[in-house]
Order: C-alpha cells, then structure tokens, then sequence
C-alpha cells in the first residue's frame, strides 16, 4: 500500500483516522452515560448533540480509509460521485451540530422577544423532539416508547430553520452528485461542480463561525450582570468555544476556498498550491473538525441530573449544554440579571 500511496499522506491519513476514532468513541460513550442516567427523557439537544458528533468522525474515519483504499485498488467511482459524497456528508453532519447550538445561543439571546415557545416556561427539562412529560409510574415499554418514538415530534422556529438548512445542503450534494455522475466522462466540467459546492459550503461555515462569535459575545455581555459562580463559568464556556469557532472555521474556511484540499478523491494530492498536502489536510481536519469536536464535548462532559417519577428538578441557570442539580438562586444579589436567568432556565436543552 506504501507504493500505491505517499507515505506522508498515508501517515497523515492514519493519524486523522486515529483521532476521528478517538473523537467518536468519547461522543457515543458519553451519549450512553447520558442516556443510562436520563433514561425518561427523550431526545434532549445534548444527546443530540453527541449523536451529530460521533457519527460526523464516524463519516470522517470512512472517508479516511476509504481515500487509502480507493486509491491503492484504483476505484473507478471515486474520483467521481463516491468520494465528493463521502467527503461532504461528514460536514453536513458537522454544520448541524454546530447550527443546534448556535440556535441554543440565539433562543437565550431573543427568547424574551419570542412569544411562540411562550408554553416551555415551566418545562426546561423538555426534550427536544418530545413534548409530553413523563408520568409517574411508567413502564419499562412506555420508556422505551418515549426514547425511540418520534411520534409527535415538535421543534421551536430556529430548530426548524436548522433542519431546513440541513435539508437544504443535502438536496444539494444529491444535485452535484448526480450532475458530476453526468459529467464523468469530463473530468474537468466535474471538477468545477465539486469546486463550486466546496465553495459554497465553506462560505457556510465561515459565516456559522461569525454568528458563534456574535452570540458568544451577546451571551458574555448578558452574563456579565449576573452575580453567581454558576455565570461566570458559564461565561468561560461561551467566551471560549466563540473564540474558538472563530478563529478555527475561518482558518478551515479559508483553506477550502483557496487551496484543493477538499479534492483529494479528484487530484493526485502530492503537492496544492505549492503547499504539502499533510500540512493542508491537518490543518484543514484539525482546525476545521477535530479541535472543534473536542472543545464541545469537554464542555457538555457534565452529566445531567438524574430523572425521577416523583418529582420535578428545578434547573439551574444554563447557558450553554450542560446539566447539573438544583441550585438556589438568590434573586435579592442580581437585580439586573431575572430577565436572562428566566430566559436561560425556560431555554435550557434538557
């Protein structure tokens, strides 16, 4: 396989595949702690959210081993429709993850103007997909029912406008799948449509980072005037994953739009743009994917609280995704916070 392939990029490739695994395992075995100390609530936005995560280096760790393969057995469709479908399928998966919690941030910035969820006030440990409450005395079937049934399955006004998105980018890569599939036999009309949607998605991507950014910033700006341990280490999650949406989405954006990394099912990737392509594709996959992953999962590694049946956990000031037992909140210290934590604890992910 070392003839058929450089070595470098085939070391690369191997750590790449190494740390989508890694990132993968982390997010599906904390999903399963999440799941095994919730049980009787349905699909929360965190359990979402790990979800998107470890199936997003899932995608990653078989575009990976598939570039290798594909290349050493020369596969015909890949230079074609299978590697622009494997190659664009994880970020999808990647986008939504990171557009849910970018609709987290804008449901605690604008939630006091927003009258449509005006009914989840009293419910912040509503789940995501699932509107009814779970009642004392549940079987075992009617907790199975809850956690797998997406029967009456309701999401607020920018949860929708996310699956719109979603939606949107995958009738998209069908589109230039089948075009480029047409266009097989012209290599060079193909590769102006694969470079036309890699264009467009990191332009995506760029512009989720400036959003992350300014929310984070709003966030910061609102949590300033709470007086509590809780905000202020909340504070130092928004601050820090803004700080690094930003920097890390433009720095990957920055290298699809102008280098081929995102080609190399198409090209024969020893040298883009004059630049090695090991230090293009760690660059673009670190930056762009991994360090991302990674600094969501540190931050939403607080398990929640445990559900009962017999009574309902009051929350405490959230901010970004994680959970934690009741707190006491001692209004008479934040006269100028009651506004957000009402709009935090209303909006909470669980």
């Amino acid at each position: 396989m070392i003839k058929c392939y450089p070595f470098n990029l085939l070391f690369v490739n191997i750590a790449l595949i190494c740390l989508d695994v890694v990132l993968a395992f982390i997010a599906f075995f904390q999903l399963c702690r999440i799941h095994l100390r919730n049980q009787r609530v349905g699909w929360t936005r965190q359990k979402v959210l790990h979800l998107m995560i470890g199936s997003s280096n899932c995608g990653y760790f078989i575009y990976f081993l598939c570039m290798v393969v594909a290349t050493c057995k020369r596969w015909l469709c890949w230079s074609n429709v299978c590697g622009f479908v494997l190659m664009a399928l994880p970020k999808i998966l990647f986008l939504a993850a990171f557009l849910l919690l970018l609709s987290f941030w804008a449901d605690l910035c604008h939630k006091a103007n927003d009258e449509e969820d005006g009914d989840e006030e009293n419910s912040s440990r509503k789940p995501l997909l699932e509107t009814s409450k779970t009642k004392v005395g549940l079987s075992n079937i009617d907790i199975r029912r809850k956690c797998c049934s997406f029967q009456g399955i309701r999401v607020g006004s920018r949860q929708k406008f996310v699956i719109v998105v979603i939606v949107l980018n995958v009738l998209l890569i069908i589109a230039f799948a089948a075009i480029i599939r047409i266009e097989q036999k012209n290599p060079s009309d193909s590769l102006v449509f694969a470079r036309v949607y890699i264009d467009f998605l990191a332009t995506l991507v760029l512009l989720m980072g400036v959003a992350l950014g300014c929310y984070g910033f709003l966030l910061f700006s609102k949590l300033r005037r709470v007086r509590s341990e809780k905000a202020s280490s909340e504070m130092r999650k928004v601050v820090g994953l803004a700080v690094v949406s930003v920097l890390c989405f433009t720095s990957s954006s920055l290298i699809a739009l102008f280098t081929d990394v995102l080609l190399f099912h198409h090209w024969n990737p020893e040298k883009i743009n004059g630049i090695k392509a090991p230090i293009l594709l760690i660059l673009h996959h670190v930056l762009g994917s991994s360090v991302p992953f990674a600094f969501g999962l540190w931050f939403m590694r607080e398990l929640p609280a445990p559900s009962t049946s017999n009574r309902q956990v009051q929350p405490r000031a959230i901010t970004f995704i994680s959970y934690g037992p009741a707190g006491r909140h001692h209004h008479q210290y934040w006269p100028t916070s009651t506004s957000l934590e009402k709009q935090v604890s209303r909006t909470s992910p669980n």
